[in-house]
Protein backbone atom coordinates (compact mmCIF):
# COMPACT_ATOMS: atom_id res chain seq x y z
CA UNK A 1 0.00 0.00 0.00
CA UNK A 2 1.24 3.33 -0.80
CA UNK A 3 1.65 5.94 1.26
CA UNK A 4 -0.28 9.25 0.86
CA UNK A 5 0.89 12.84 1.32
CA UNK A 6 0.40 13.85 4.62
CA UNK A 7 -1.88 16.34 4.87
CA UNK A 8 -0.80 19.77 6.48
CA UNK A 9 -3.22 21.31 8.05
CA UNK A 10 -3.17 25.29 8.12
CA UNK A 11 -3.40 27.15 11.23
CA UNK A 12 -4.53 30.88 11.06
CA UNK A 13 -2.33 32.05 14.11
CA UNK A 14 -4.40 35.04 15.57
CA UNK A 15 -1.62 37.90 15.30
CA UNK A 16 -1.92 40.47 17.87
CA UNK A 17 -1.64 43.87 15.85
CA UNK A 18 0.19 46.47 17.85
CA UNK A 19 -2.21 48.97 18.88
CA UNK A 20 -2.06 52.53 17.03
CA UNK A 21 -0.44 55.26 19.15
CA UNK A 22 -3.12 57.60 20.20
CA UNK A 23 -2.32 61.85 19.89
CA UNK A 24 -2.74 61.80 23.55
CA UNK A 25 0.11 58.75 24.49
CA UNK A 26 2.83 60.86 22.20
CA UNK A 27 1.70 64.60 23.79
CA UNK A 28 2.64 63.01 27.23
CA UNK A 29 6.22 61.63 25.62
CA UNK A 30 6.46 64.76 23.58
CA UNK A 31 5.72 66.95 26.78
CA UNK A 32 8.37 65.22 28.97
CA UNK A 33 11.01 65.62 26.05
CA UNK A 34 10.07 69.43 26.19
CA UNK A 35 10.59 69.82 29.64
CA UNK A 36 13.70 68.05 29.49
CA UNK A 37 15.34 69.50 26.96
CA UNK A 38 14.45 73.36 28.51
CA UNK A 39 16.10 72.33 31.22
CA UNK A 40 19.14 70.62 29.90
CA UNK A 41 19.55 74.12 28.03
CA UNK A 42 18.73 75.72 31.21
CA UNK A 43 16.16 78.38 29.83
CA UNK A 44 12.18 79.56 30.40
CA UNK A 45 12.02 78.60 33.70
CA UNK A 46 8.19 79.86 34.19
CA UNK A 47 7.36 77.46 30.61
CA UNK A 48 8.85 74.54 32.66
CA UNK A 49 6.77 75.44 35.83
CA UNK A 50 3.80 75.14 33.55
CA UNK A 51 4.81 72.10 31.66
CA UNK A 52 5.46 70.30 35.32
CA UNK A 53 2.14 71.44 36.42
CA UNK A 54 0.18 70.41 33.17
CA UNK A 55 1.76 67.34 33.12
CA UNK A 56 0.95 66.33 36.74
CA UNK A 57 -2.61 67.48 35.49
CA UNK A 58 -2.98 65.63 32.28
CA UNK A 59 -1.80 62.45 34.60
CA UNK A 60 -4.54 62.93 36.82
CA UNK A 61 -7.27 63.99 34.46
CA UNK A 62 -6.10 62.89 30.85
CA UNK A 63 -7.10 66.31 29.58
CA UNK A 64 -4.98 67.49 26.73
CA UNK A 65 -5.28 71.13 26.11
CA UNK A 66 -3.14 72.45 28.59
CA UNK A 67 -0.27 70.79 27.48
CA UNK A 68 -1.27 71.62 23.96
CA UNK A 69 -0.79 75.02 24.91
CA UNK A 70 2.41 75.07 26.57
CA UNK A 71 3.66 72.46 23.81
CA UNK A 72 2.70 75.81 20.98
CA UNK A 73 4.47 78.21 23.80
CA UNK A 74 7.67 75.71 23.60
CA UNK A 75 7.79 74.83 19.68
CA UNK A 76 8.03 79.06 19.92
CA UNK A 77 10.96 79.20 22.30
CA UNK A 78 12.66 75.63 19.92
CA UNK A 79 12.29 77.38 16.75
CA UNK A 80 13.99 80.50 18.26
CA UNK A 81 16.83 77.88 19.15
CA UNK A 82 16.82 76.82 15.91
CA UNK A 83 17.53 79.34 14.54
CA UNK A 84 20.89 80.11 16.68
CA UNK A 85 21.82 76.75 16.07
CA UNK A 86 21.54 76.22 19.94
CA UNK A 87 23.22 72.28 20.43
CA UNK A 88 20.68 70.07 20.93
CA UNK A 89 17.42 71.35 18.66
CA UNK A 90 17.35 69.40 16.01
CA UNK A 91 14.79 69.95 12.77
CA UNK A 92 13.47 66.78 14.20
CA UNK A 93 12.81 67.36 17.46
CA UNK A 94 10.62 70.91 16.49
CA UNK A 95 8.84 68.73 14.35
CA UNK A 96 7.98 66.09 16.38
CA UNK A 97 6.59 69.77 18.45
CA UNK A 98 4.74 70.61 15.77
CA UNK A 99 2.99 67.54 15.13
CA UNK A 100 0.93 67.50 18.68
CA UNK A 101 0.41 70.79 18.61
CA UNK A 102 -1.89 70.31 15.79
Amino acid sequence: MAKSPAKTAEKKVAVKKAAPKSKAAAIDKVSESILAKLKALDIEHQLQADIEWCIGSYNYDKNPSGLKEAAAAALVVFKQELAKKTKGVTATFVSSIEKITK
